[in-house]
């Protein structure tokens, strides 16, 4: 632990959090530094919906950001609670909520301490885009495990940590196409599916489905594909 990556209490980075909230004013812009998410948006949605019944159920959204999936996941009728440690993120995603009048409980809360609060509580749990963004995944994946109820889901989506991720996530995103803000990834952080399987199994979960999501930016949109060498979202159920 580094006094400018890791906190010395907490699973969470203050660089991270200070990085994303510099983005938070516009992370409703589908043209600005966000633009990428927004693209992977619908894919992230239509994975979850094929395999969570959402209307009238209760699901937590862990590193909701603006709440780009918070809200989309409350419009096909679902009950979203949706938490990040960023108050800056927060505030945007309230006000935006205040715009549309889509109903959302956003809290500035960290999963393990929900775990405490709501164990067995939500039906489903996302969180997408955050394990390479905290210092000890495996916590919040057991987290994860205790707020969802037997038989819910877990959903997550992170990227692999292999020579096609640095050169398309890293080089290609950050610096040649200049999708991404420099240093939105780094290398060291992404995780190979086999280690989520594996922290996934030390939670109690069963690990159903990994599918790769391929972004094509010359279209602005993504798609689930079978190469999982870079981007990814994983399926889990607890028993």
């Amino acid at each position: 632990m580094t006094a400018d990556n890791t906190p010395n209490h907490g699973n969470f980075s203050q660089a991270e959090l200070d990085k994303f909230a510099a983005l938070a004013t516009r992370w409703w812009d589908a043209d600005g530094p966000q633009k990428p998410l927004h693209a992977l948006n619908p894919v992230r949605l239509a994975y979850v919906a094929a395999r969570v019944q959402l209307p009238g159920a209760s699901v937590l959204d862990i590193g909701c950001g603006g709440g780009l999936l918070s809200e989309a996941l409350a419009r096909e009728g679902a009950n979203v609670t949706a938490v990040d440690l960023g108050e800056e993120l927060i505030k945007v995603a309230r006000l935006h909520q205040r715009e549309t009048g889509v109903e959302i409980d956003y809290q500035v809360k960290s999963a393990e301490q929900l775990a405490g609060e709501r164990p067995g509580a939500f039906d489903a749990v996302t969180c997408m885009e955050m394990l390479e963004h905290v210092p000890d995944p495996a916590a919040i994946v057991q987290a994860c495990a205790t707020l969802l109820r037997p038989g819910g889901r877990l959903f997550l989506s992170t990227v692999n940590r292999t020579p096609a991720a640095f050169a398309l996530a890293v080089v290609g995103a950050e610096y040649v196409a200049r999708l991404l803000p420099r240093g939105t990834h780094r290398y060291q952080d992404f995780i190979k599916p086999a280690e989520l399987a594996s922290w996934l199994r030390e939670a109690g979960l069963q690990l159903e489905d990994v599918s790769g999501m391929a972004y094509e930016p010359w279209r602005s949109r993504a798609r689930l594909s079978s190469r999982t060498d870079v981007n990814y979202l994983a399926c889990a159920v607890k028993a």
